[in-house]
Formats: structure tokens, C-alpha cells, sequence
């Protein structure tokens, strides 16, 4: 059987290895568990899924330190992570409440109207590598809270925190069989997604895949489909009366998780002749930037991204920029060559014809300089993508402006673009998404509602449309 190898990203050295998982039988495993599970009351599932919770509180050090190894990023951004994992059970018990919850109506003739909600069966999860905890965890609580079973593929990225995650579930006392882990590469996630198996696929992850899996799921309208995709990100910064302020925002949504977070902003859109104390205060936070292992000290700002061959993409789009024309303000410089820490980059990209509408996942922001604020949202736009979007300064008029002209599922003011609150929907449009926002608006795709029209007894009567019978007897005796 074949097998799968997971290496930190900050020294190389090997971290998990395991085989790959045979699809069908995990899928097998999970339909077999899923009707006892959701015949359960809904208060056990909240109480099985609170001692998960639980599990994890008492794991959070090892469980964030598997998390900073694999993934590379800082202990200390690792271990929000995990307390996002935590969190999630009680938001999405409030989720599921509030959004799928059952309802009693008046109806007509003495009758009443139920709506309740049914889970779907047995869902995929198919889960990203820059939160391999947190993401993946944003679809299956949820799911499981509505009675679903879930067969969890990890990226091939991050094997070992997905196997770590399904381990935890298990030993809170979720019976093994609803959750399965499967491991492997993209071919796995392909068998995973065509199995005739599961009811439903949750993913989180680039907009290639997620529209191949648009594409697939076209012909399958009997199967629900959450896609939860990147983003070209846009944050304007328009009179901002605190530059320094305006920096750190700028700087935070650009780098953390060294830009490897979907939200992240490429795209920093700035007054054309109103900028330069901006970028020069931009430029010398960056110099201040520590990029170092997850487990350095002092802590680091960002770690590596994930692994030499995102490195190796993400200068060649780098060069490509300078070579089209863009202007360096701080240079993508690799620490060394056989690891994949890049330093964070800023570069004028105004002069560039033709620009790229592409996410580039990593520490690159790019700089675009326009003469009005109509300029700065037709800028904002231009993009096949709609995650989310920012604007740092200006006053409510102009927020509003903003806010009614962008298209994006997030548009913050003052704040990054970046770190969206858990207990409010999270997606977006264009290639960002398919209309299924994940976080607080989950439940509304883990389970399906269900109308009754209900009454003690049968009553009904036809007033129309039937012939008098009566009539038709005094036909006959007068013949």
C-alpha cells in the first residue's frame, strides 16, 4: 500500500508518516454509523460534541505544537488555532439554533405547519493546509451537530493534524465510524469527491479545485456542494489620519500566517500622490518583520510557507511582476535555499499592464496608485474573486460608499481584511465561493429543512369542479 510523508516546512525533518487510505471503505464505514447517530436527540449530539471541546482544552499545548510543526507558522498563532477549534463547538450549537431550528405555525382548517431540518447523510470534507484544524473543524461540527457522519480528507500538506483532529473526536466519544480520516493526495480527494457514497462535499481551498468540483457536481444536483474558495483581496487606504494605524492594518492583513490565510490582502489600492508617507511607514514595519522557525525566540511575526515548491511559485510570480514593470519597494528574498522562508514583500505594480487576477498565497502585497476614490473601487473590483475586502481611513459617508460598491462577502472598515469573526457567516462571491458561506451560516448546509402540513385528523371536502350528484339521480327517474 502506498504510503504518505509529512516534513515540518521549517527544518525538513520528517514529522508523520501513514498510508494511503482506501476510499470506499471509509465511506462504508461512515454510512454504517450515520443512522444510529442520527437517530440520536439532538441534546446528546450537543453533549458528545461539548466533551470534544473538552478533549481538546486539555490537549491545546501538544495539539498547537503539531499544528506550528506542520504548518510552520508561529506557537503562538498555532495555538489560536486550536482555541478556534474549541470555540467552534458552542457558536455552532447557537448556529444551529438559531438557523435550523424547528418552527410551529397556525394553518389552515385547525391544521398546523412544521418546519424541522434533516441531515443529509454521509458528507466529504475535504480540508485546506494553512488551518488544518480549524477550517476542516468549521464544516464537521456543524455537521455532526445536524446528524450527518463525515469522512475527513486532510491535505496531503498537513496529514498529521488531520489524523490528530479525528483522533481527538474519538476519544471524546464519537463513535469511530462517523468520523473517518482518509489520507492521500489529490487523486484521493478526486475519489473522495465521485464517490457514489456520501451525500455532500464540504471544501476548503483553491478556486482551480473548486471549480473542477463545480464542474463535477453539475450532474449530481441531488448531492449538496459547499465551496469555500480564495481570495484577490483589496485594502484601500484613503485618508487615514493615523498612518501608522493604517500601516499595521495593512501589514497584518498582507503577512500573518506569512500570507497564507484566504483573506489575506494582495492588492493595497492608494491615492496616486498621497501614499509615500504610507508605503515609507509600511516599508519599515516590514523591515522590523521576524521570519523564523515556530519555536524561535523572540517569537516570530511568520514562519515559512508551507513547502519548497510554494517558495519556488511564489518568486517566479514575483519576478514576473518586476519583469512586466513593477517596482520593488522591499524586495521577496529567501533566507536560504533549501527552506522555504520568505522575507515580505512590497512592490508598485501600477505600471503594470494587464495584471494577473490571481491569488498569490504567500507574503506579496501589491501596490496600485489611483487618482480618485470612484478609481479606487472600480480597482477594488477588478477581480474575479469577491472574499473580502477593507478600507482603512476615511469617514462614514465614505464607508458606505464603499461598503454599497464592493463586492465582497467581508468588507470591514478600519480593521484588516483578515481574522473574521466565527459567530458571523463567512464566504464570498465570484471564484471566492458558491453561495454556501461557511462559520456562523454552516448549518444552513449541513442539514435540509423539511415543511409539514399536519392535523390529528383527516379532513377534506372538493367544492369545485365535481359534478351535483343529486342532479344526476333526478336525470335517471325522469327517463
Amino acid at each position: 500500500m502506498a504510503s504518505l510523508t509529512s516534513t515540518e516546512p521549517a527544518t525538513g525533518e520528517t514529522l508523520w508518516t501513514g498510508e494511503v487510505g482506501d476510499v470506499e471503505a471509509e465511506v462504508a464505514a461512515a454510512r454504517a454509523a450515520w443512522p444510529g447517530w442520527a437517530s440520536r436527540p439532538f441534546a446528546y449530539r450537543v453533549e458528545t460534541l461539548r466533551r470534544f471541546a473538552n478533549v481538546v482544552r486539555g490537549k491545546l499545548e501538544p495539539f498547537a505544537d503539531l499544528v506550528a510543526r506542520e504548518t510552520g507558522k508561529p506557537l503562538w498563532e498555532a495555538r489560536t488555532e486550536v482555541e478556534a477549534v474549541i470555540n467552534k463547538v458552542d457558536i455552532s450549537v447557537a448556529a444551529y439554533a438559531d438557523r435550523t431550528s424547528q418552527k410551529r405555525l397556525e394553518g389552515a382548517m385547525g391544521a398546523r405547519v412544521a418546519v424541522r431540518h434533516k441531515p443529509h447523510g454521509t458528507l466529504g470534507v475535504l480540508g485546506p493546509y494553512n488551518f488544518p484544524a480549524h477550517l476542516p473543524n468549521g464544516h464537521i461540527v456543524p455537521a455532526l451537530l445536524a446528524g450527518n457522519a463525515i469522512v475527513f480528507k486532510p491535505s496531503e500538506k498537513t496529514p498529521a493534524v488531520g489524523d490528530y483532529l479525528v483522533s481527538l473526536y474519538h476519544e471524546a466519544g464519537i463513535p469511530e465510524g462517523l468520523v473517518r480520516c482518509v489520507q492521500g493526495g489529490p487523486e484521493v480527494g478526486k475519489a473522495l469527491a465521485a464517490s457514489p457514497g456520501i451525500d455532500g462535499l464540504l471544501f476548503t481551498g483553491s478556486a482551480r479545485a473548486g471549480l473542477a468540483l463545480h464542474r463535477q457536481y453539475a450532474e449530481t444536483p441531488h448531492k449538496i456542494l459547499a465551496l469555500e474558495m480564495g481570495g484577490n483581496n483589496p485594502l484601500v487606504v484613503w485618508n487615514a489620519r493615523d498612518v501608522h494605524a493604517a500601516a499595521a492594518i495593512a501589514v497584518q492583513s498582507a503577512y500573518m500566517s506569512a500570507g497564507q490565510r484566504c483573506t489575506a490582502a494582495r492588492r493595497l489600492i492608494v491615492e496616486d500622490g498621497n501614499h509615500e508617507e504610507l508605503l515609507e511607514t509600511i516599508a519599515r514595519l516590514i523591515d522590523r518583520i521576524i521570519v523564523d522557525h515556530p519555536h524561535a525566540s523572540p517569537a516570530p511575526f511568520m514562519g515559512p510557507v508551507i513547502d519548497n515548491g510554494a517558495a519556488d511559485h511564489l518568486q517566479e510570480a514575483y519576478l514576473d511582476l518586476l519583469g512586466k514593470g513593477g517596482r520593488a519597494i522591499r524586495r521577496l528574498d529567501r533566507k536560504s535555499d533549501d527552506r522555504p522562508f520568505l522575507t515580505a514583500a512590497l512592490i508598485d505594480v501600477t505600471e503594470v499592464e494587464r495584471r494577473s487576477d490571481e491569488e498569490m498565497f504567500g507574503p506579496v502585497l501589491q501596490v496600485i496608485r489611483v487618482p480618485d476614490f470612484d478609481a479606487a473601487i472600480i480597482e477594488a473590483n477588478k477581480t474575479r474573486y469577491g472574499l473580502a475586502a477593507s478600507l482603512v481611513g476615511g469617514n462614514p459617508e465614505l464607508y458606505d460608499r464603499f461598503w454599497a460598491n464592493v463586492r465582497a462577502g467581508v468588507v470591514n472598515w478600519n480593521k484588516p481584511t483578515n481574522g473574521a469573526p466565527s459567530n458571523a457567516p463567512f464566504g464570498g462571491i465570484g471564484l471566492s465561493g458558491n453561495h454556501r458561506p461557511s462559520a456562523y451560516y454552516a448549518a444552513d448546509y449541513c442539514a435540509y429543512p423539511v415543511t409539514s402540513s399536519e392535523a390529528e385528523a383527516p379532513r377534506a371536502t372538493i367544492g369545485v369542479g365535481l359534478a351535483d350528484p343529486y342532479a344526476a339521480a333526478a336525470e335517471n327517474l325522469e327517463g
